[in-house]
């Protein structure tokens, strides 16, 4: 068993530095080796966040009810990425039987995460109050769609409707185009990221402090920062200052897509070169500046899509790639995980069968060593380590068999 600082009771083994697989262990940079999470979260948000601090080396207790977490369902592609380094243990939290589960897990944890609406924690007993009690040192994040406080606070919502609400659909992704929702959940991936960020702040705090906190994270305030930063608070905006003619996404003959990348001049200039047999007017004085290029945008944009629609995609990424254009094929992730770049940078974790992308930092100390995080585990079951954290919490076989017969507790 390892030690704690907490004091009393049992404490939760660290987490084993072999793969599912049984492999011997690698050098890998974890530098949350040691750090316990305890998700009480569902869906996105919540185990996005918690998969970043189990990807840098944090032991993440994934708590679902009985009946599983609906991301199981919901979404089954980003389920499995999201709870990849994790162990399930079920608990039936409306349970009073499982109450001294939940104090043990809150004893023995840095960190909690949660992301109810407002007020749901608390009646199901794993609100900050109960537990900070129970932990002076708890880190406790709350992520919800918009806050612990204010009008909208028990509003519903989903990712969409932050985006929304928070001006992320007000201008278009393309000049041509008007605004389009992305596949990537923006507001729920990106809060989750600030989410992990306030918790190492809070960590590197609670170190000189020694005392917990409560992190209040609104999703659609993550998404409203996104926006602002990105196209200012000023009411009269220009609904295409963040948009380039030539850098935007075009077909190509063979009907696939390409992005061009120009925005400065010498990459304009590249590509005027590369084309100047085949549209020699992309050269004229109209297209000479910018602002030229920005005031005949129209036009431009749609001579653009003319010109790539000449060549098959191939040609292209050959002829503008040894032109020093920046051009990209629109891949899908399936594709993207086996280009070069990505296996040249060991992006890609083959794990029991499954695949998953590495979290995109490597390390370097003093000497060159550089190390990437480790993947530890794969997906777990449902309720698939309950029977193992309860006995490392402390209980023994005649509590654990009460708990499950009362079905305060489920086994995998």
């Amino acid at each position: 068993m390892a030690k704690s600082d907490r004091g009393g009771g049992a404490t939760l083994a660290p987490a084993d530095p072999r793969s599912a697989a049984g492999e011997a262990p690698a050098a890998a940079w974890q530098p949350l080796d040691g750090i316990r999470v305890v998700d009480f979260s569902v869906l996105v948000p919540g185990p996005f966040a918690s998969a970043i601090l189990a990807d840098l080396g944090a032991e993440v207790i994934k708590v679902e009810s009985p009946r599983g977490d609906p991301g199981r369902s919901f979404i089954p592609p980003q389920f499995g990425p999201e709870n990849r380094n994790k162990r399930s243990i079920a608990i039936d939290l409306k349970s009073p039987a499982a109450g001294p589960v939940v104090e043990r897990l809150a004893q023995h944890a840095d960190i909690v995460l949660e992301g109810f609406r407002p007020g749901v924690a608390e009646r199901l007993g794993i609100g900050y109050g109960t537990l900070s009690r129970l932990n002076g040192r708890l880190i406790y994040c709350s992520i919800s769609g918009y806050g612990q406080s204010g009008p909208w606070r028990e509003r519903p919502g989903h990712d969409v409707n932050y985006i929304a609400a928070a001006g992320g659909l007000a201008y278009p992704g393309q000049w041509l185009k008007p605004p389009g929702r992305a596949s990537v959940a923006f507001a729920d991936m990106g809060g989750a990221s600030f989410a992990a960020i306030a918790v190492l702040a809070a960590l590197a705090e609670r170190a000189r402090s020694g005392r917990g906190l409560r992190l209040d994270l609104s999703l659609f305030e993550a998404a409203f920062f996104w926006t602002a930063m990105r196209h200012g608070l000023e009411p009269e905006v220009d609904p295409r200052a963040h948009l380039f003619p030539a850098n935007d996404v075009f077909e190509t003959a063979d009907g696939k897509r390409l992005t061009l990348g120009i925005l400065e001049e010498h990459f304009w200039q590249n590509f005027v070169r590369c084309v100047a047999d085949i549209a020699p007017d992309l050269g004229a004085d109209a297209y000479a500046s910018d602002a030229r290029r920005r005031a005949a945008g129209d036009v431009l944009s749609a001579r653009l899509a003319e010109v790539l629609r000449m060549k098959p995609a191939d040609e292209w990424l050959v002829l503008l790639a040894a032109n020093d254009v920046p051009v990209d094929a629109c891949q899908t992730p399936a594709e993207a995980a086996d280009l070069p770049q990505i296996a040249a940078r060991g992006g890609v974790v083959d794990l029991g069968g499954a695949r998953y992308a590495r979290f995109p930092v490597i390390a370097e100390r003093a000497g060159g060593v550089r190390s990437a995080t480790k993947i530890r585990r794969g997906v777990p079951q449902l309720g698939e380590h309950t029977r193992e954290l309860l006995v490392e919490l402390g209980f023994d076989d005649s509590e654990i068999a009460e708990m499950m017969r009362v079905k305060a507790v489920r086994a995998g």
